[in-house]
């Protein structure tokens, strides 16, 4: 959608009065950089061994048979950028394009890019204050290869620097994004050797081109602990990881107001915990010191305390909860913990969202089976149906499996092993490594990092007629919306086709009854919308929106 002009002159004369009031602040943050002069600033020679595999001194890039990317890196924090960055430059680009490609078709007047460039910059200017130098010498190096052909919206490092902030504005934006993660732990007697097991769905969506190129990266730093993430180009935060002494962190969105102000990302608070905690009181302390600006779950595992909890945190708040009495922990989007049970937004979203919902699926899953396994928390990560074993169509945002995923990933702390879903989403193999095995010994381009024998197979539902359908309806249902955006015309068939490649997904019958409205078509799009309505509907918001539609309907129709 693109902002008027009228828009844009209040953005204007707002940033203008707010510049004048701040100039100082916004002037010190772009003109802020890292002191590097005390690292290695050198630049090793890349290195191709064939086609997928690179290689810099001691790191290394490759992708495996199973078409996901792995990194290891080591060395200060400005020779973690400039390698990850030299290795990986092509995809970066790639990545940030699939992020900000976007932006030109939006915002072509360089007017408007001037002030989307000013508005970021207000935005992000207390951003460097709250994000520890040795991260920011890491981004500066990793900058140094990033696209100069996104200059018009902050020049490489403060664009790389507020991209690390981007995963919190689209948790922030509820309305805007397709985010529901899901992550659940059990331990002691649940499981079938007594050892913690870990899984969770990242479920952050930015196109299918981004989802594409995840990278498996595994970082021996000069300070701290060694860790692995899975992550992608450009980003030296962490959603998903775990260090050399069995401690895991994934984060889970929550309820947040739209932030005005951009503080610590979710994503550098989380890697400084990786790199630095070994024990959940650790990992608590390092979470307490820092300022975020939204509201999130961090789902903490630990080998050395042989159980898992959830750090809660929010702008204006600290929680942390902990199972009672229970070898068993699961984590949706809302919060749990004392700080937040009156909290006014979390009852909201609790109520209204598909959190809920996820959360008791995810238990309905784990008490099925008496003790979990690895095998056991991949199919739970893979399920796609609701409570009770309900279709609900595919895509569905109360399914744990949403079929969108960037990764699902499986962690035993204990024996420091981790699987990684290849693609596409959760269906692909999950691909195990062996942490320990992988910090003692430098990786070279005759040695695999993964762990073939421990591969757990492909999810045989990808090669089904009803996935391909799902997909068709992927490609199918985004012509449909933007028909209906641009008053185009789709067949009566063609319109039966799209309901027919999905049928138990309310969605379907919601787009196609807007098209209809939109036309003028009120019984068929009366027809729709009360299809839609009888199917498991993702959110009370979505449920209400929906019978909206049908009283006005019914009202035009004087039925």
């Amino acid at each position: 959608m693109k902002l008027s002009f009228s828009v844009f002159k209040k953005i204007f004369y707002s940033l203008a009065l707010l510049q004048a009031l701040s100039s100082c602040g916004v002037s010190k943050s772009i003109k802020d950089f890292p002191d590097v002069s005390i690292y290695d600033a050198s630049v090793s020679e890349k290195i191709q061994i064939n086609d997928s595999t690179f290689t810099t001194k001691n790191n290394y890039f490759t992708k495996n048979k199973f078409g996901t990317y792995e990194l290891y890196l080591e060395g200060d924090p400005y020779q973690l950028g400039l390698n990850a960055g030299l290795l990986t430059q092509d995809l970066f680009k790639i990545q940030e394009h699939a992020l900000l490609g976007k932006v030109n078709e939006l915002v072509p007047s360089k007017f408007k890019q001037y002030i989307l460039r000013k508005f970021l910059a207000f935005y992000n200017r207390k951003m460097y204050l709250h994000v520890p130098e040795e991260y920011k010498a890491e981004i500066l190096g990793l900058s140094k290869y990033a696209s100069n052909k996104y200059d018009h919206i902050a020049e490489n490092y403060l664009r790389v620097l507020y991209l690390h902030g981007a995963h919190d504005i689209g948790h922030a934006m509820q309305d805007l994004m397709l985010v529901g993660c899901s992550s659940f732990a059990a331990w002691g007697d649940k499981t079938e050797d007594g050892q913690l097991i870990i899984g969770r769905n990242f479920d952050f969506y930015a196109g299918d081109a981004f989802a594409k190129n995840k990278i498996i990266s595994f970082v021996n730093p000069t300070q701290g602990h060694k860790f692995m993430s899975v992550t992608w180009a450009g980003m030296i935060g962490v959603v998903s990881g775990m260090n050399e002494h069995g401690l895991t962190v994934t984060i889970n969105a929550g309820k947040s107001k739209i932030p005005w102000i951009a503080k610590t990302p979710i994503s550098v608070l989380t890697r400084e915990i990786l790199q630095y905690a070994s024990t959940i009181d650790e990992a608590i302390a390092i979470a307490k010191k820092r300022q975020v600006f939204v509201s999130e779950s961090i789902f903490v595992g630990s080998a050395k305390d042989k159980k898992a909890i959830t750090i809660e945190v929010s702008p204006k708040n600290f929680g942390v909860y902990e199972v009672a009495n229970s070898n068993q922990l699961v984590c949706s989007n809302h919060f749990q913990s004392d700080a937040y049970a009156e909290d006014k937004n979390n009852i909201k979203h609790k109520a209204e969202s598909h959190s809920q919902y996820r959360y008791e699926r995810m238990e309905e899953l784990l008490n099925t089976s008496e003790k979990l396994t690895v095998k056991g928390a991949v199919e739970i990560l893979r399920n796609k149906e609701g409570l009770q074993d309900k279709a609900i169509g595919y895509g569905n945002e109360k399914a744990l499996n949403q079929l969108l995923a960037h990764h699902g990933v499986v962690f035993k702390p204990e024996e420091l092993l981790v699987w990684v879903s290849s693609n596409p989403y959760q269906l692909g193999a999950f691909v195990a490594y062996d942490l320990e095995e992988i910090f003692n010994e430098t990786p070279s381009s005759d040695k695999k990092l993964y762990k073939p024998e421990l591969t757990i197979e492909a999810d045989d539902f990808q090669f089904t007629e009803v996935y391909k359908n799902y997909e068709q309806y992927r490609v199918l249902s985004k012509k449909l919306q933007e028909a209906t955006r641009k008053d185009q015309h789709l067949s009566p068939k063609k319109l039966s086709e799209i309901q027919k490649l999905n049928p138990e997904y309310w969605k379907v019958y919601y787009l196609v009854g807007k098209y209809y409205y939109e036309k003028g078509y009120y019984t068929a799009a009366l027809k729709a919308f009360e299809t839609a309505i009888t199917k498991e509907v993702t959110t009370i918001p979505d449920q209400e929106n929906l019978e909206k539609y049908i009283k006005k309907l019914r009202r035009k129709l004087n039925i």
